[in-house]
């Protein structure tokens, strides 16, 4: 199981929210590319970039600051965050991010879905973002009327290979992360999970390494590392 340690980025910083409330930042570094460049040498073997200025606005807002992490770190980056159109895609699939997430778009916009299906193929992962089990896109400022699990399962059948699931009622809040439902959309998909989420502590990553899921191959981690609870050696020697 892969760790993504977790960059967010709002006015050129690396912050992390609270349940998704951009009202509700807390400034980690000053400088994302320096952050980056720390977990690399931590040991991370990817990372995770997300334009919060970007999803908020609906347009791509940090691709260069973005692009200029992957070009100065080694390992792999997967990178969502206002990208809306074919025309982002194909910008970000001649760039050095490896893999690219859609959220709102994929929800709202089944051929723009489907562009990125052919286009990205297995760099493409769709993000899952839950409140109570029910979608949500815009930043997660609005919930859909389509659950979680029916709208993976309609990812699966249209060529999605990765989806990424965060139940954001436990974004950021240090509450351990929702098993049941990550279990629950686990075991209705066939399809690779990224799970992400409200993790604290490393029971939170033992607990969820035990439950087995082949199809759950990797765990994004933000507030938690940045607050110190623990590594990313301690976290990969647990995961891994």
């Amino acid at each position: 199981m892969i760790l993504y340690p977790a960059i967010d980025i709002q006015d050129g910083q690396c912050v992390r929210l609270k349940r998704g409330d951009f009202a509700e930042a807390t400034v980690f570094s000053t400088d994302p590319v320096a952050r980056a460049k720390m977990w690399q040498e931590e040991g991370a073997e990817a990372l995770h970039v997300v334009d919060l200025d970007g999803a908020r606005l609906g347009k791509l807002v940090n691709l260069a600051l973005i692009e200029e992490i992957a070009e100065t770190i080694s390992i792999p980056i997967e990178f969502g965050g206002g990208i809306r159109t074919l025309d982002d895609l194909k910008m970000i699939h001649e760039g050095p991010v490896h893999r690219v997430v859609l959220g709102t778009s994929a929800v709202h916009d089944q051929q723009l879905l489907l562009e990125a299906v052919r286009l990205m193929g297995d760099r493409l992962v769709i993000s899952v973002d839950a409140d109570r089990g029910m979608v949500t896109t815009h930043g997660w400022q609005e919930k859909s009327s389509v659950s979680a699990i029916r709208f993976s399962s309609y990812l699966q059948s249209e060529g999605v290979r990765h989806v990424l699931y965060t139940d954001i009622d436990r974004d950021g809040m240090m509450m351990g992360m929702n098993l049941e439902t990550t279990r629950e959309l686990a075991e209705a998909v066939d399809i690779d999970i990224i799970a992400s989420g409200g993790i604290s502590s490393l029971d939170d990553l033992v607990r969820l390494k035990k439950m087995g899921l082949p199809n759950i191959s990797s765990v994004i981690v933000g507030r938690a590392l940045y607050e110190g609870r623990f590594s990313v050696a301690e976290a990969r020697a647990i995961l891994d």
